[in-house]
């Protein structure tokens, strides 16, 4: 019986080193770095332009549909990705970015391109599927260390993919043509990884955790015990409503409607920058090819100010509209410098701080919204913030970009957007004055100590229990007892 049970202990060690939560993470974080490796990606403009599409053609009918259906398919890939509990958004990511290669390759028309697009747009919206699964792998206490990890191995994979992308056309002088095909190399790699992929048991919102795990806000918003199939089903039902409720009723916090409408209106600014600035570009220099250098600059710069951003200790709540009208009104110039400039350095330039800047507040604008809600709730806040920011998007480019529309050049875009910041850094600028003005007449309050500014719902909840019962009337005193001879 000995040898048979030795013979088998290598496969259950195996196995279980692979089902180890280190494993899994380290697995997870591998997979993103290799998908991101796509050294073709900053050069897709420069390289449709070679194959003879116009610049009306990129800027006005082709590009235009990535926010279409970046904004059709944002919300099924986001209730899919938890409804089949990750890997299959994962896997469909994977075949949506070769599609995307082929298409490139293969396409001769403006149709294949705009199918390219929509192809491309469904693979952002599957990287909620990412970054999300990290979450049903790790115990609650790793958490942020898990996250942390699997956004620096992004990060990682896009900085390392633009350096190759540069270094292949600089240096070894290869032809964009040749360069995409070793990004579909890559790319059909990291669909072989998805298929490796453990599908975990669990997910936030379709498949909670079991009933002896800690209770979630999800099953605190069940009405009933949930015993029954039938019962889980009723409540499931109300969820959403119930989600969206508790989600309004925060609304009420300051804090989390300031960095929520910063997230929708800065998202949708920077994603039409990023969008159309590889078109800008060769507007402005076809020659000179350094589209991946830029982009490996940003994203470093971009590491770089969201971690500086955490260490930056000052009361948001007092000075955050000030800083938000700063950054924005400092990326209005950045833009307007990128319409006004023909230097295509200057233009670089001008990206990489306009990125970085972008990266700078979106950690902060994390931990304010997170620390105002659940995590359930601040995944619900995320989702809709991000569906609110591709819909204003979306009205942006069907007014501007689009041909439908007025259909401007991409230099007339810039000037749009550079006083689209401009307008929000100064609403932002008035909003700071005006609470400034309010206090100083009303008399100003003394400010918050960082616990009760960062303190959760349930926390404030609590106080505000603990404030009802000492506003109600102290009880009555009872008659003193007469002395006993």
């Amino acid at each position: 019986m000995a040898g048979p049970t030795q013979e088998g202990e290598p496969g259950k060690a195996w196995g279980a080193v692979w089902r180890s939560e280190r494993w899994q993470v380290g697995f997870l974080c591998f997979y993103g770095f290799v998908a991101q490796l796509r050294p073709g990606e900053s050069f897709i403009t420069p390289y449709l332009l070679s194959q003879n599409f116009t610049h009306k053609q990129v800027t006005n009918e082709i590009t235009p549909v990535l926010s279409y259906t970046y904004l059709a398919v944002l919300v099924p890939v986001f209730l899919l990705t938890d409804l089949l509990r990750y890997t299959p958004v994962l896997v469909l990511q994977a075949l949506a970015f070769v599609a995307v290669w082929l298409l490139l390759l293969l396409g001769s028309s403006v149709a294949h391109m705009q199918l390219m697009e929509a192809c491309y747009a469904l693979t952002m919206a599957a990287r909620i599927a990412y970054s999300s699964y990290i979450f049903s792998l790790v115990r609650p206490r790793s958490y942020q260390r898990a996250a942390g990890l699997s956004r620096s191995a992004v990060l990682l994979g896009v900085f390392a993919s633009s350096v190759l992308g540069q270094l292949l056309v600089s240096a070894a002088g290869l032809h964009l043509r040749t360069l995409n095909r070793v990004s579909l190399g890559f790319l059909l790699c990291s669909l072989l990884l998805s298929l490796l992929l453990r599908r975990p048991r669990r997910s936030l919102f379709f498949h909670p955790p079991a009933a002896g795990a800690a209770p979630s806000e999800l099953c605190r918003m069940a009405p009933g015990p949930g015993a029954g199939g039938a019962e889980r089903g009723g409540w499931r039902r109300r969820i959403p409503v119930r989600m969206l409720q508790a989600l309004g009723g925060g609304l009420r916090r300051p804090s989390l409607r300031l960095w929520s409408l910063w997230w929708v209106c800065s998202s949708a600014g920077y994603y039409l920058i990023v969008y159309y600035v590889h078109v800008l570009w060769s507007v402005v220099d076809s020659a000179t090819l350094y589209n991946g250098a830029a982009d490996a600059a940003s994203t470093l710069l971009g590491a770089v100010t969201s971690f500086a951003a955490g260490f930056v200790k000052i009361r948001w709540a007092v000075w955050g509209k000030l800083v938000i009208a700063a950054v924005m009104g400092l990326q209005a110039g950045l833009v307007l410098l990128m319409y006004t400039s023909r230097s295509i350095w200057l233009c670089y330039f001008a990206f990489v701080l306009f990125r970085g800047a972008y990266q700078f507040l979106v950690p902060i604008a994390t931990s304010q919204i997170a620390s105002s809600l659940s995590k359930e709730l601040c995944a619900l806040a995320f989702g809709v913030n991000t569906f609110l920011a591709t819909v204003l998007k979306t009205c942006i480019t069907l007014l501007v970009s689009d041909s439908r529309g007025l259909g401007l050049p991409v230099h007339s875009q810039f000037l749009i957007y550079s006083i689209y910041f401009l307008a929000l850094s100064a609403l932002y600028l008035l909003g700071a004055v005006w609470e400034g003005l309010r206090h100083l007449r009303k008399g100003h309050p003394p400010p918050l100590p960082v616990a009760q500014e960062l303190s959760s719902p349930a926390e404030m909840a609590a106080q505000d229990g603990d404030l009802q019962q000492l506003s109600r009337p102290p009880p009555r005193p009872e008659p003193p007892t007469p002395p006993q001879d």
